[in-house]
């Protein structure tokens, strides 16, 4: 079965003056029931402040927590945070960490969050409040982790960029549409910056020649995949032009790259915007499935010596 992870407080009531569309990790849980035993579902607790304080400034960790952002952050992040929003914000890099931890047993799990790369030290930006991707890897770096971040979102990974600079046991990778959101990039180990409108030719004929170096220089023991289907040629915020065979084409060569290095990988949901909630948390939950599959297909054969287990049974 495939290890997710999941809590209920992912799923948070929408607050005010808010775009983001709060349904669609509902509907991400709700597809993956529909899946019965193939899932093992988890739990995550909530992130110590610790961890939170380690990837962000403590003025702003307190911010969150005690809901009281100031209104000039708020409009950075794209709605208020709310009680409910900062509950859900402390959770979810828990629930990354969680999924990477799983993956480090059995080749992959997912998270049904998460993948919020937009915020920074002191504040959160593009509907992230708190770096979950840039905090699991903190973390797993202490523990004696090599952590590669695989971005594939259509907008740069800029906050993971930044918090996670000059750690030599972390290396963030993204591939993103050039002139999109932010429009100051940060530097990322590797940034593949692309024009708008690359169609899956483009797009996986530079992902396929700059992620394999990467992946060879570095050595990784395990990538955090921030797995968004915004680069979809009908996404609402992208500017790429990916059909549903290239997003699938996408995660399957990044997780063959993986799985024949015998590197465990856990994933996140990343960006995806529109008005059909139900296509985007779909595509979302494609994402899960495809990765999943690929390890249980390949993890024992390119790794027959890991006794830990494989993804599904």
């Amino acid at each position: 079965m495939i290890a997710v992870v999941h809590h209920p407080d992912y799923v948070a009531e929408a607050p005010r003056r808010s775009n983001y569309r709060w349904g669609k990790n509902g509907a991400i849980r709700d597809f993956l029931i529909e899946e019965g035993d193939n899932i093992g579902w988890h739990e995550p607790k909530q992130a110590p402040r610790a961890w939170l304080e380690a990837a962000h400034d403590p003025v702003y960790v307190a911010e969150v927590l005690d809901a009281r952002v100031p209104p000039e952050k708020e409009r950075r992040i794209g709605f208020p945070v709310t009680a409910t929003v900062a509950r859900r914000a402390q959770v979810v890099p828990a629930g990354t960490y969680l999924a990477a931890k799983l993956a480090l047993g059995c080749g992959f799990a997912a998270n049904t969050a998460g993948g919020s790369h937009h915020a920074l030290a002191e504040t959160g930006a593009g509907y992230c409040v708190f770096n979950d991707l840039a905090i699991a890897a903190l973390q797993l770096a202490r523990e004696g982790r090599r952590v590669l971040i695989v971005d594939v979102d259509v907008h740069q990974g800029d906050g993971t960029a930044a918090l996670t600079a000059g750690h030599t046991d972390i290396a963030t990778y993204s591939i993103h549409a050039e002139k999109n959101f932010p429009a100051r990039k940060a530097r990322s180990t590797v940034d593949v910056s692309l024009p708008d409108g690359a169609d899956d030719a483009i797009y996986l004929d530079a992902l396929g020649s700059t992620l394999p170096p990467l992946l060879e220089q570095f050595a990784p023991d395990l990538i955090l995949y921030q797995g968004g289907v915004d680069p979809f040629g009908g996404d609402r915020l992208g500017r790429l032009s990916l059909t549903e065979d290239g997003l699938a084409r996408r995660d399957l060569l990044v997780a063959e790259l993986a799985v024949r290095r015998g590197v465990p990988m856990a994933s996140t949901v990343g960006g995806g915007y529109g008005d059909d909630v139900l296509a985007i948390a779909r595509r979302h939950v494609d994402v899960i499935l495809r990765l999943g599959r690929a390890y249980r297909e390949g993890w024992k054969r390119w790794n027959p010596a890991d006794t830990g287990g494989v993804v599904a049974r």
